[in-house]
């Protein structure tokens, strides 16, 4: 019995000897990649490993600190979007990451904490960067990631008195993510100009004025008569004006696309709620048709979703509470309905004067609800019609109610 057991042992012992053989000469060490390969490596990492790469030896630390780790950075073509909070309290920096589904609290950037741009608001956003504008109306660019920032040269005096309707943010192509474009739209309806910032040279172009265009005769008529104020006794008994009252953090809500002549569109949305779309390549604008009546008491936002320019909204309807996402289609001039949220999540909003603002980042689509007595957001998944209520952010304790977001790609590379 031990005779013939004793060969098998052997063979066994020498067999498990050339397998420990095999893995340890198969053994991938990171010391061993050159420079260059080890930042491809450490690239393709989730934006949040960045903050603990330096605290992991020496090399690494090195690493994530040279011009060439930045470059590897900037070929990774995308990466998913982290959603920038904006709370009451503007003197901090909250996110939530969509990959960890997590919160984050970043160190929010030291110029932003000058007593002269410590009440900034979050106005736009696009690829890794975040505009805010001061009290004084200057704008402040920023990457939330490095915590680097830049302030434009301001505007005219002349124009900070007047109604700026658009304030949106355009990143170049991939690859250069240094490079972007700041849109403003401006005046009194229907008498609107634009001017942009080029982060290129460093100045705001001349203003350029836009002209209405008209589709018929009667387009004229009607345009004068809804954007003047209307006032109506809602369902609550409370006297309520068309003329729309938005959250300082969405005032200036819009959206910019390309169409397929590869024209860039500004979409934003009028006083009285509708959708305006300003052509800076032609110089003209449009007012597309009205989703609901003027005298209907609903909360809509824009937002930017896989280039597409999609309405989000709320409403009330046989006693309940319905939020669609909504495409308008520029081949009929009509809108057409994608998702909706389940009227099981939908009907808690009913009848409490809930305020919806909204931000796309490819798929997805972050709605904030928040009234008087509640306080909510609520994640959607175009292309599997999911929607998924956040779980809470706490801080010191207390849960921070949320007014509205901004989408950026987590990008350290991105400079101001």
């Amino acid at each position: 019995m031990e005779d013939q057991n004793c060969p098998a042992s052997v063979m066994t012992r020498k067999r498990k000897s050339q397998e420990e053989d095999n893995c340890i000469s198969s053994t991938f060490y990171m010391d061993e990649l050159n420079e260059d390969l080890l930042e491809r490596v450490l690239s393709r990492l989730p934006t949040s490993a960045f903050f603990r790469l330096t605290s992991v030896c020496k090399r690494w630390k090195s690493v994530a600190s040279s011009p060439s780790f930045n470059l590897a950075c900037s070929q990774i073509p995308s990466r998913d979007p982290w959603f920038f909070m904006v709370d009451p309290l503007l003197n901090r920096s909250i996110v939530f990451d969509s990959t960890e589904r997590s919160w984050k609290k970043l160190n929010h950037p030291p110029l932003l904490q000058k007593n002269s741009n410590c009440n900034s608001m979050p106005v736009s956003a696009s690829g890794g960067l975040i505009c805010f504008r001061n009290s004084y109306g200057n704008f402040i660019v920023c990457n939330p990631v490095t915590g680097s920032c830049n302030e434009h040269p301001p505007l005219d005096p002349s124009l900070q008195n007047l109604t700026f309707h658009a304030i949106v943010m355009h990143s170049c192509p991939k690859y250069e993510q240094s490079s972007y474009k700041l849109v403003v739209v401006f005046g009194e309806l229907p008498k609107l100009s634009f001017r942009v910032y080029n982060s290129d040279t460093g100045s705001w172009e001349e203003e350029t004025a836009l002209c209405k265009k008209f589709d018929d005769d009667s387009a004229e008529s009607e345009s004068s008569e809804e954007n003047a104020a209307v006032y109506f006794l809602s369902k609550a008994g409370n006297v309520v004006a068309t003329n729309m009252q938005r959250s300082p953090s969405k005032q200036y809500s819009s959206v910019i696309t390309t169409s397929k002549d590869g024209e860039e569109i500004v979409h934003f949305l009028s006083s009285s709620g509708s959708v305006v779309a300003c052509n800076l390549a032609t110089k003209c604008f449009s007012e597309y048709p009205r989703l609901l009546p003027v005298f209907f008491e609903y909360s809509i936002d824009l937002v930017e979703c896989g280039g597409r320019m999609l309405v989000v909204l709320l409403s009330e309807f046989f006693e309940s509470a319905s939020l669609r996402v909504w495409c308008y289609d520029e081949d009929v001039r009509c809108w057409h309905q994608i998702a909706a949220m389940p009227p099981a999540m939908s009907h808690e909003w009913y009848g409490n004067n809930v305020d919806i603002n909204c931000v796309g980042a490819g798929d997805q689509i972050l709605i904030c609800l928040s009234s008087a007595e509640i306080s909510s957001c609520v994640l959607c998944d175009l292309a599997a019609n999911e929607w998924v209520e956040l779980p809470k952010c706490f801080m010191d304790g207390e849960a921070i109610k949320f007014m509205s977001a901004f989408s950026f790609e987590p990008r350290i590379e991105a400079s101001v």
